[in-house]
């Protein structure tokens, strides 16, 4: 009787660094490979080569495209890694556009800090560089969702939609006749750009995420929340910052904010996107349509009532420019990007509106903002906080928890274990209970490079 080994290397007690290494004794798999974000206790684990054989992993498979779940590759293809990093082709196109968008951030940023002599490490160095991304691409191979794809004789894996972000898929693997079900993220209902999810069938075992899995994204009026503070921005003659995701979040709110236009709800305010990632995955949209909802007469029409910024010198233009005007800027925790030129600009300006619109982690400045920070940490330096910070809930791209509970409510048999992660202890522990007292199904909290077998 095979012995099948699973590492958690990453989204185990946090939301961050999806790693999940599968040891069998015909392939050894690693589900996603992403970067841990927050804490600096989290981010110094970016920096530690993997407790596993890296040069042992035959095959990496990609949930989706996020940071969070692709930002470790370059990493890992350095530690040794050979073997071919599989994904649907929308995934691949985002994690292309977003190593190598990440690696020239983190070349700048060492740059940056070498010059200014505000980092700790002498010298600074970038966690990957741009030719470190380029090596890792290569190894790039795409695959079809909903076609079972063999890897050996006893393992098959198939790629299922699952909304969140474009090319997005859970990831069912038949290992040996016992069929493991990984949710990556997933996506929500009612999305404005993307399908409902798809939802498994069956799962012997199932790993899920928990990033909402305490609490329900409120049914508040996006429409009616996003004019008010745009004529709050308009009145004060301000700036509205809103940082954002790259992937699916800038898109939508370009579409939201175009509709409003459309429909004579809000003035023709100006409106610029300042994310050079964010502009590579429009190009995505219009690649894939058909992994998305946006008929593109209107995907076309959106683009051109946007301004799109494509230089460093377009931003100072832009923060330069006395009129009010909407920024919609990378990162979405602002944990770096363009967003942070526009906030050490206008971060202590009272007529400065600032517009969370997703998950912020622990530890991050998007974090802080939200819960009150007086001050933020930018470059080395400290900046008060005079803008209002707000923030909108319901334009997440995951699930909350009500969702959760319905994805995986037609699994038509028991699972063995449920394993919580992708999620802090209080979101995954009240998940917990919730899937226990709703399904009677065994579910287990796994910890940080915790190791689990399961007999097959």
């Amino acid at each position: 009787m095979p012995i099948i080994k699973i590492h958690f290397l990453g989204a185990a007690g946090t939301v961050t660094g999806s790693k999940f290494y599968i040891e069998t004794p015909q392939k050894n798999i690693l589900i996603d490979c992403g970067m841990f974000q927050g804490i600096k206790e989290l981010r110094e684990l970016n920096w530690k080569d993997l407790p596993i054989s890296v040069e042992n992993i035959d095959v990496v498979l990609l949930t989706h495209g996020h940071l969070d779940h692709t930002g470790y590759l370059p990493r890992l293809v350095k530690q040794g890694f050979k073997g071919e990093i599989i994904g649907t082709a929308p995934t691949l196109a985002i994690t292309e556009i977003i190593l190598r968008d990440s690696a020239k951030i983190h070349e700048e940023d060492a740059e940056k800090a070498n010059k200014e002599g505000y980092s700790r490490h002498d010298p600074a160095l970038p966690f990957y560089t741009e030719k470190d991304a380029e090596k890792t691409i290569q190894h790039f191979k795409n695959k079809k969702e909903d076609e079972w794809i063999f890897l050996s004789p006893d393992i098959q894996y198939r790629f299922q939609y699952n909304g969140h972000i474009i090319g997005a898929t859970f990831i069912e693997i038949n290992l040996f006749g016992k069929v493991v079900v990984f949710s990556g993220d997933v996506g929500r209902n009612n999305d404005l750009l993307l399908r409902a999810p798809e939802r498994p069938r069956w799962a012997d075992f199932l790993f899920v995420e928990s990033t909402y899995g305490n609490r329900l994204h409120p049914n508040e009026d996006i429409e009616e929340k996003l004019i008010k503070l745009i004529n709050t921005t308009l009145y004060e003659k301000g700036t509205l910052i809103i940082p954002s995701f790259a992937v699916e979040r800038l898109q939508t709110l370009m579409y939201l904010l175009w509709k409003l236009y459309q429909k004579n709800r809000i003035p023709n305010i100006p409106i610029y996107v300042d994310s050079p990632m964010g502009n590579n995955v429009l190009s995505v949209f219009e690649l894939f349509s058909n992994w998305h909802k946006l008929p593109m007469k209107e995907y076309y029409a959106v683009c051109n009532h946007i301004n799109i910024v494509t230089s460093y010198r377009e931003t100072w233009e832009v923060i330069d420019n006395p009129q009010p005007k909407i920024v919609i800027a990378g990162s979405g925790m602002v944990t770096g990007g363009r967003v942070l030129t526009y906030l050490k600009q206008l971060i202590d300006n009272h007529t400065t509106s600032v517009v969370l619109v997703g998950f912020q982690a622990e530890g991050t400045r998007g974090r802080l903002l939200q819960e009150g920070a007086h001050e933020i940490k930018l470059f080395g330096k400290y900046y008060p906080v005079k803008a209002k910070i707000h923030q909108i809930e319901s334009l997440s791209a995951h699930a909350d928890q009500q969702e959760l509970l319905g994805w995986m409510s037609e699994i038509k048999n028991i699972p063995e274990k449920v394993f919580l992660v992708h999620g802090e202890a209080t979101a995954a522990d009240t998940l917990r209970v919730k899937i226990q007292d709703t399904y009677r199904w065994k579910v287990h909290l796994p910890k940080l490079y915790e190791v689990v077998e399961i007999l097959v």
